[in-house]
Order: structure tokens, then sequence, then C-alpha cells
């Protein structure tokens, strides 16, 4: 009798541990997708034409070579740049671990390759993460410059533009394109620096 008793508790626990369970899953997975519309939602922004600058956010470069995540914004903001004549482009990212050069270098020698005049663009070279690369790029927008754009991959498109905006910021998104290999591993450890974002955010409200 007491050993039945025993069971029966035993596998209560099992079915209430199993329920709780499924449901922090499914919440995980509500959650997530919720944040998976925003990144969707934020691939589609209206871009102005001759914005006054724009910034392209840093990604890994090898040795001195852009990664094909880097090499992404690249081509997307010359595409920009050289049918917007007047936008300076400001170029953010410092130099990590196993990268020969600063981030920065890497996209201003990538810029010139592509056409685009040394003149035209600033170096920001001491930054190390989103919120870095923005709130020291700010420093160097000009003062009488009203609208901006910001170069990334489309998966960090919107806490970007959430980042920038908050910094007091007008500008919009432009996505250039995740190398598909990345996606998984990008698009999930966004789903968390989003998060963080957000718990940041909360504690400093």
């Amino acid at each position: 009798m007491l050993y039945n008793e025993r069971e029966s508790k035993r596998s209560k626990a099992v079915k209430k541990a199993v329920k709780s369970f499924i449901i922090v899953a499914v919440l995980v997975m509500v959650y997530f997708g919720f944040l998976h519309l925003k990144i969707q939602e934020s691939k589609h922004q209206d871009i102005p034409e001759g914005a006054d600058y724009l910034i392209i956010l840093g990604a890994r470069v090898k040795g001195s070579v852009p990664s094909l995540s880097l090499q992404y914004r690249i081509d997307k903001a010359s595409e920009y740049l050289l049918a917007n004549k007047q936008t300076v482009a400001i170029v953010s990212g410092g130099k990590g671990p196993g990268e020969d050069i600063s981030e920065a270098q890497a996209m201003q020698r990538g810029l010139i390759e592509k056409g685009i005049e040394g003149t035209r663009i600033i170096m920001e070279d001491k930054s190390t993460t989103t919120y870095e690369n923005i709130v020291f790029a700010k420093k160097f927008i000009p003062d009488q410059a009203a609208t901006g754009v910001i170069v990334s991959n489309d998966f960090h498109i919107y806490r970007a533009v959430a980042i920038a905006t908050k910094e007091g910021l007008n500008i919009k998104g432009i996505p250039a394109k995740t190398p598909k290999v990345s996606v998984p591993k990008s698009y999930f450890r966004e789903y968390l620096a989003i998060t963080k974002y957000y718990l940041t955010e909360l504690i400093r409200s």
C-alpha cells in the first residue's frame, strides 16, 4: 500500500515536471517567434535617398580579409554610396583576436576598392560591440546631419536600429545578406542578444 502511494506521488511529480517543461518550451518558442517576426519586419524599411551619413557596423576580419558577413555589408554599403554621392560613410569596428587590422580599416579598404572616395570615409576603430559601434560612430556624425542609414546583415538590423534610435539618431536600416551557412547560428545568437538588450533597457528604465 505504501509502495503504491509512493509510486503514485512519483508519477504525479513526473507528469507535473513534464507539463511544466512543455509550457516553458512553448513560451520560449512563442517568444523567439516574436523576435523573428521583428527581425523580418526590420528588413523592409523605407530607405531614404540622399542620407547625410551611412554607418557600417563591424564584423569579423580574418587576418586582413573581411569575413563573408562583413563583405556583404561592404557590398551593400557601396551600392548606396555610389548612388548617393553626398552621403558620408562612417565605418565602425575595432581590432579583435585573430584580426591583423581593425574592422574599420578592412571596411575602408573594401569601400575604396568599390570606387568610394577615401575622403568620404570616416574611421571609428575602437568599438568592440554593436552598442559601441553606434555610440562611438555617433561622435563622428556632422553636426548639421539630419538623416542617416545603418548597414548590417539582415538578422542584425532590428537591434541596430533600436539602439541607434535610442541614442537619438534619425536612422533607417539597410539589410545586407547573411551567409547561408551562418543563418542558424546568427539568428539564435541574435535572439539572445536582443533579449539581453531588452533586459538592459528594462534595468536602465
